[in-house]
């Protein structure tokens, strides 16, 4: 059980935690959420010791083992297998220890505890952790110093899984995973033998992999029983409650201020007064809840193009000689909302590249519509903003012609207000950082937008912002991406990064969950053994489509033309004797055209139906 009781501490005079209390049972799987900024991960190192309380008392029982990913498996020749190996330090010294120890009576305690912690079976463990989080079985006997840093993390992540501690702290952990490594850490955090502790704002995650949250607001804890969404719907529920007590007592106060002011000077009622006047002192108010700062992406629209925006045909992508994709035939056209799904290295960077134009085709016909522009964000953008100056600065370097006043108002368009326009991006938090390389993906309004795992180091209100602002824009969107959630609500199609070529994958998100968490028996998903109908082509969809728009503007025709005749209807003149031979015309002419949009109404149902059917 870990008990944090009453604790206070300050950063540089800022109070991160005020009488803080919270206790976490033994074997619970807890997700910590709150605000960027407001300490979760600084609560990690007070857990670990790593820093001093200024009073309070974090506990946990005698023996326990805390265990974290504090930073990336440094560059060396070990290979990945035995750097995971060698992350359980309590088997590792055994192991050495079994080698040299002569005394029979400790080589028999040796051994036991070698079969208690089930040491024979180590290797087996650690390389299906190295598996799951995307090293093949050659990659795992390669050395750390083949690897990015990226990669290492990931070996870091292996490595502390693999020592199973009694207490798992994880900070952000899918940050350098992708959508097959996530999947894979929920469903193994949901079966982790002990209490895990993860700082996520993966809202899959949160759902699937923990049972209670832990949420950090106002300097407290608060301890919350279930997902992340039972705990969003409670905690909603309860501001309703407080917003509408609040309110009650502010009326209520208000009422009796207004006696106190009105009689207070008044002989015969100051008696009154005097005790309405105490009764407001004593009053305990319920402090109305504040509304967080709103989270928001403003994304400039793009102007139309005739479809498609992007044709493929025969097309084939690569490095030097080396062919990535092949048979590439894949159209994209201005309303398309696309997520690639795939194992890692199946090219799905390669394909973004080819799309964006930073790869060139090595063999087919791609074609693109003309004035086409196209925005691309990947992670490593983040990385490559100047650190030394400011968003402010970022923009006017874009857009040097541009008044200030005009680009503070673009910043504040994707949440960077007055204060983060003129800080120094060095000093900006990973979201805010994240913030601005979006802003500058998108500055130019592109008819393609690339996105390439926008959510690392969004929290879960700016996630919930970026899938509002992607529904609502009108140019097309490729993602790629490890947050299922913005996945679901944001993709309508879906394509397969598989074998060397790209395919539509004809099923659901929950479908490819299941495949990439099955066991590894095919290279692709199984086709179902049903026969299921086939797909209807892309020229269908889109004449559907068209015939809806065609409705539509028929519905909007009909319904000025039916305000018109009641405007007509309405006028006082048409009743009089003169305009009576007038009024059978007009009535006659309402009624036809009523009939007509009642007829036009099904026929636009009609049309929307057979469209939804073929987009499934």
């Amino acid at each position: 059980m870990l008990k944090i009781e009453s604790i206070n501490y300050a950063v540089q005079g800022r109070p991160l935690f005020e009488d803080a209390s919270a206790i976490i049972p033994t074997g619970h799987k807890v997700g910590l959420v709150g605000a960027n900024g407001t300490g979760k991960t600084t609560l990690f190192r007070l857990i670990r010791g790593e820093l001093a309380l200024e009073s309070g008392e974090i506990s946990v029982p005698r023996g326990v083992r805390i265990g974290g990913v504090a930073q990336e498996v440094p560059s060396s020749d070990t290979s990945l297998l035995d750097t995971v190996l060698a992350a359980d330090t309590e088997r590792t010294a055994l192991m050495t220890e079994a080698e040299h120890a002569k005394d029979p009576l400790r080589i028999a305690e040796i051994q036991t505890r070698l079969t208690d912690i089930d040491a024979w079976s180590a290797e087996a463990r650690a390389s299906s952790i190295l598996k799951g989080l995307g090293f093949d079985d050659a990659q795992q006997l390669r050395p750390c110093s083949d690897f990015s840093g990226g990669w290492r993390m990931r070996v870091a992540l292996a490595g502390v899984l693999f020592a199973q501690p009694d207490l798992l702290l994880l900070d952000e952990p899918t940050n350098y995973l992708d959508l097959e490594g996530s999947l894979w850490l929920e469903a193994y955090l949901a079966k982790y033998p002990h209490t895990v502790i993860v700082i996520s704002h993966d809202r899959a995650l949160l759902n699937r992999s923990v049972g209670g949250i832990l949420h950090l607001d106002e300097r407290k804890l608060t301890y919350w029983t279930g997902t992340y969404d039972q705990f969003a719907r409670q905690r909603a529920d309860q501001r309703a409650i407080m917003a509408a007590t609040a309110k009650k007592q502010q009326a209520r106060k208000e009422h009796m201020q207004k006696f106190v002011d009105r009689f207070r000077y008044k002989a015969s009622k100051a008696k009154q007064a005097q005790s309405r006047l105490k009764m407001i002192e004593k009053m305990d108010m319920v402090a109305a809840p504040e509304d967080a700062a709103r989270r928001k992406f403003t994304f400039p629209p793009p102007e139309a193009l005739s479809p498609p925006i992007v044709n493929i045909e025969g097309g084939a992508v690569g490095y030097g000689d080396t062919v990535v994709l092949k048979h590439l035939n894949l159209r994209i056209d201005q309303d398309d909302r696309i997520a690639l799904l795939g194992r890692n290295g199946q090219g799905k960077s390669t394909l973004s590249k080819l799309l964006s134009g930073r790869l060139e085709k090595m063999a087919g016909k791609l074609v693109t519509a003309g004035k086409l522009r196209v925005g691309y964000f990947a992670q490593h953008q983040v990385d490559e903003l100047h650190i030394d100056e400011t968003p402010l600065q970022h923009l006017q370097r874009e857009r040097p012609d541009t008044p200030p006043s005009r680009l503070r108002a673009t910043l504040a368009g994707f949440g960077l207000g007055a204060d983060q326009a003129e800080t120094e991006v060095g000093r900006l938090s990973g979201g805010q950082k994240a913030r601005l390389s979006l802003l500058l993906a998108t500055l130019d309004a592109p008819h393609l937008l690339i996105l390439d795992e926008p959510t690392n180091h969004l929290d879960i209100e700016s996630r919930e912002a970026l899938m509002e602002a992607l529904n609502e824009y009108s140019g097309a969107v490729v993602l790629v991406s490890h947050d299922m959630h913005l996945l679901s609500l944001v993709a309508d199609r879906l394509w397969l990064v598989s074998d060397g070529t790209v395919t539509p994958y004809e099923d659901d998100l929950d479908s490819y969950r299941r495949f990439l968490l099955a066991p590894e028996k095919a290279a692709r998903p199984a086709k179902p053994a049903a026969v299921k109908p086939k797909r209807p082509s892309r020229d269908m969809v889109l004449g559907l489509r068209a015939e809806v728009r065609k409705c539509e503007e028929r519905l909007s025709k009909l319904a000025e033309m039916e305000e018109k005749l009641s405007v007509k209807l309405a006028d006082p003149s048409l009743y009089e004797d003169q305009g009576v031979k007038d009024l059978e015309v007009w009535n006659r002419k309402y009624a036809e055209v009523t009939e007509a949009i009642e007829r036009a109404e099904a026929l636009w149902l009609d049309a929307q139906e057979k469209l939804e059917v073929a987009e499934r």
